[in-house]
């Protein structure tokens, strides 16, 4: 039953699909599944594997979907004594613990400019473990020579591109084009769109400015706060191997869950700060 499990998992990963593996990890006395019999749970609710059945399985079902959505792993204990058990005609007599873990496949970051930064980024961001894609119309910059091994390198116009490919919603998004126009044009193609991150390079007059034209265009503002713009962690980048680095210290925190919706009051903050002090001068 397990290796289904596994083939459905591997299968899952390739496809770049997320889900939750629930694991029996402890049992005392007399339980419908020994320890590590395994169940697949799929955000869209399919299954493959099972823990024994019963409302207690359909109890860690519902906690794997939480998981997916939370990306954070649980430990359940289930008593099969109790109610659970009597519900579901599964009097055994026994005690189950299991562990629900989200699975992500590698995460996807998509680099829109292959200038000095979007070079630094994406050879680190490959290091660390992210799928990078690098688009950019500039063959001299975007090459397969220049960004090396594991790294998948685009010659396209940057919006005609967006325009023909849809990002998955776990993707990451840096916006880093060589100006003005093009980061506007990469950002009106994605501020709508239901992904995990998306960051745009530039001074706060600049973001204000692009903002500015995007809410004119019809860009609703709760969209625009969820750009992290000015991009990346403010640690006094000044080069572009340090403003890669403050980039990439931003995708691995909210890859890990340490920015994002629960630091959207933080990213507002900025973005109305950013508008507020381009307002003053």
């Amino acid at each position: 039953m397990n290796q289904e499990v596994f083939t459905a998992l591997a299968e899952a990963l390739e496809r770049g699909e997320e889900v939750a593996l629930v694991t029996i990890v402890s049992s005392t006395g007399s339980t419908p599944q020994r320890v590590g019999a395994k169940m697949l749970v799929y955000a869209d609710g399919r299954t493959v594997g099972t823990i024994g059945g019963g409302c207690y399985e359909n109890d860690a079902f519902w906690k794997a979907r939480e998981t997916i959505a939370s990306r954070r792993p649980l430990n359940v204990k289930y008593e099969l004594t109790d109610d659970i058990a009597e519900e579901s005609g599964l009097i055994c007599g026994g005690q189950m613990e299991v562990f629900i873990e989200p699975v992500e496949p590698a995460p996807d970051v998509y680099i829109f400019g292959a200038g000095h930064v979007g070079y630094f980024l994406g050879k680190m961001a490959h290091e660390t473990g992210f799928r990078v894609h690098v688009i950019d119309d500039r063959e001299k910059f975007a090459s397969h020579e220049r960004f090396g091994a594991g790294v998948e390198v685009i010659v396209d116009d940057i919006p005609s591109w967006l325009q023909n490919h849809q990002l998955p919603p776990t993707a990451y998004a840096v916006i880093v084009t060589r100006g003005h126009k093009h980061d506007l044009d990469a950002l009106r193609a994605l501020v709508s769109g239901p992904l995990r991150y998306v960051g745009l390079i530039g001074s706060r007059a600049k973001v204000k400015r692009i903002f500015d034209a995007l809410r004119e265009e019809g860009a609703s503002a709760d969209a625009l706060r969820k750009v992290h713009a000015p991009i990346g962690l403010d640690i006094g980048a000044i080069t572009p191997q340090e403003i890669a680095v403050s980039i990439l210290a931003e995708l691995i925190g909210v890859k890990h869950g340490k920015i994002g919706d629960g630091n959207v009051a933080a990213v507002s903050m900025r973005w109305e700060g950013a508008l507020k002090a381009t307002a003053e001068h």
